[in-house]
């Protein structure tokens, strides 16, 4: 796969330049911060972006801005988004925005190199993967919510699991259920929501969490 880099740590930069390389992926660029960025994704075409939120010079939001900014001039572009802490409001810009696949992972995560090549592979394949903390959050914060208050606690959980772009083998193995329960949490979890689920199911679920976040219509189009 070929992978762009936008982080201005050069420990971590070079980090996962190595990491990747080592998993057989073309690092095609490694920059430092976002200036010039989209001329430089259309002279690499990379296939994947990996961009830092917080880039020089103010270390505020230059990097979400400029995936933002990447999703836009190419919705097919899939982007994964590293953060050192929970951004609610950076998950949630990311999550409403139409595109491809996407990521939000917390730099903790890069240090289990399995899970963090998982993802990386996941995102280029299609998924959207949420780091948990960012699950978590977005959750905790519409818990009085009256859809979300019908789901069960296990509904809840597998909810949970699903936004972080498990699949239904994944989920069961981790709640030491059957694939099988797991499609009937699924389709009862969907249709609390009021929403139908699709092979695009984890896609619906972040969807459907933002639009419990914004107080949305669950019929919009943007959910499908």
């Amino acid at each position: 796969m070929r992978i762009l880099i936008c982080e201005d740590s050069t420990l971590l930069r070079e980090g996962l330049v190595r990491v990747l390389a080592d998993a057989g992926h073309d690092v095609v660029a490694a920059v430092t911060d976002a200036e010039g960025l989209t001329e430089t994704v259309a002279a690499t075409g990379p296939e994947l972006c990996i961009l830092d939120v917080r880039l020089p010079p103010t270390y505020t939001d230059e990097g979400i801005r400029a995936a933002l900014d990447l999703r836009a001039a190419d919705p097919q572009l899939p982007v994964l988004v590293l953060s050192q802490y929970v951004e609610e409001r950076y998950a949630s810009e990311l999550i409403t925005s139409h595109g491809a696949a996407l990521g939000y992972l917390l730099k903790d995560r890069v240090a289990d190199v399995g899970d963090f090549l998982e993802s990386v592979e996941r995102i280029r394949a299609g998924a959207t993967v949420l780091d948990p903390e960012v699950v978590a959050q977005l959750l905790t914060r519409r818990a009085r919510d009256e859809r979300l208050s019908r789901l069960t606690d296990r509904e809840r959980t597998v909810l949970a699991l699903i936004a972080e772009g498990k699949s239904n083998q994944a989920i069961a193995q981790t709640l030491f259920v059957s694939e099988a329960s797991v499609e009937k949490y699924i389709t009862s979890l969907f249709q609390k929501l009021g929403l139908e689920p699709d092979e695009h199911g984890n896609r619906r679920v972040l969807a459907a969490l933002v639009h419990l976040e914004h107080g949305g219509d669950t019929q919009n189009g943007s959910l499908r």
